[in-house]
């Protein structure tokens, strides 16, 4: 640190985030600035915040808000198959809470180094309102192969990872909801849904697989249809999904089953971050052999057609579904 009395928000950092900034680039964070080294790649810039109240609940434990709040980077620097190559953190809290500040940041830590992704610097201050945790994550592609959401053709597959809708019921069982009862029994299942919720499984194990074999692509935040909409928007393309081929998990599929939740409220509940993606045919199966290699399930859940109408989502029966919004929407 700087000679002279530290500051309560040097000692924070000194005591919180210095450990963890273990690259080079960030020197100790004792600079106002880090350094990321080009090694002749294109960086990947990308950022998201997580707000209390909106991406996390006030009781939800530090280490899982910090693992979401990396991971959700972690999760778009996937979808434009790059590499993680660090990140810079900004931290608004209402107070400097120890033990609270000690379990963030061995969460963070831990997936920092999980994921490869170190901390390179940052900042944090004091607020009145929310709690809240904005990180820009930077990764590394070759050039000019950053994935994009254009790209997709016509006849291209149209793939996405993991399984959809779980983590929308996580947040409802943690607000008492429907779901809640629903599992009122099963113990494990809704730890499997809050879990989902709490902490996603970015998918950065298929970056290369994305930039290698896909026409364009996209992480699922905000809700599968609702996403697939900007892809196919700015690809200038339309699609068909068939909505039962969309991969859910044993505990959704219960769900559905019994009628207790609705195929709608997943598909367009977001927090999945899951990669969504397009692959012409002839890559299909090479995307997939790569995926099962890396231990990352692919499901095939439609086709990319002509035209610039809403991407048309059919049930069992091949009729068209209609849903009164597409995703998650802050406005």
């Amino acid at each position: 640190m700087p000679s002279g009395p530290a500051s309560g928000e040097d000692s924070l950092i000194a005591r919180y985030f210095k450990p963890i900034a273990t690259d080079p680039g960030a020197f100790g964070l004792d600079d106002d600035a880090a350094i990321l080294k080009a090694r002749g790649e294109d960086i990947v810039v990308t950022t998201d915040a997580v707000v209390e109240g909106v991406h996390f609940l006030p009781d939800d434990p530090p280490d899982a808000i910090a693992r979401k709040a990396l991971r959700m980077n972690l999760s778009d620097l996937a979808a434009k198959g790059a590499d993680p190559a660090g990140f810079v953190l900004t931290l608004a809290l209402h107070k400097a809470d120890d033990a609270w500040l000690a379990a963030f940041a061995a969460g963070l830590g831990e997936d920092a180094g999980l994921y490869g992704c170190p901390l390179l610097g940052g900042d944090t201050v004091s607020t009145t309102g929310p709690a809240m945790i904005s990180i820009t994550a930077f990764g590394r592609v070759p050039r000019g192969r950053m994935v994009h959401r254009s790209g997709a053709g016509a006849g291209d597959r149209i793939l996405v990872t993991g399984t959809i809708g779980d983590a929308v019921l996580g947040l409802d069982i943690l607000k008492g909801g429907a779901t809640a009862a629903a599992l009122a029994g099963e113990a494990a299942a809704r730890d499997v849904l809050i879990g989902r919720y709490r902490v996603p499984q970015p998918r950065n194990a298929i970056a290369r697989a994305v930039r290698d074999h896909a026409s364009a692509a996209m992480d699922v935040s905000d809700g599968l249809a609702g996403d697939l909409a900007k892809l196919c928007a700015a690809s200038g393309i339309s699609a068909v999904i068939d909505a039962p081929s969309i991969p859910t998990s044993v505990a959704a599929a219960g769900l559905l089953a019994n009628g207790a939740t609705g195929i709608a409220a997943l598909i367009t509940g977001g927090d999945d971050y899951e990669v969504l993606c397009t692959v012409p045919e002839l890559r299909c199966e090479a995307f997939a052999a790569e995926a099962t290699k890396a231990g990352v399930v692919v499901t095939s859940i439609g086709t990319v057609i002509s035209g610039t109408d809403r991407p048309r989502f059919l049930d069992g029966e091949g009729r068209e579904m209609t849903f009164k919004r597409l995703s998650y929407s802050h406005f």
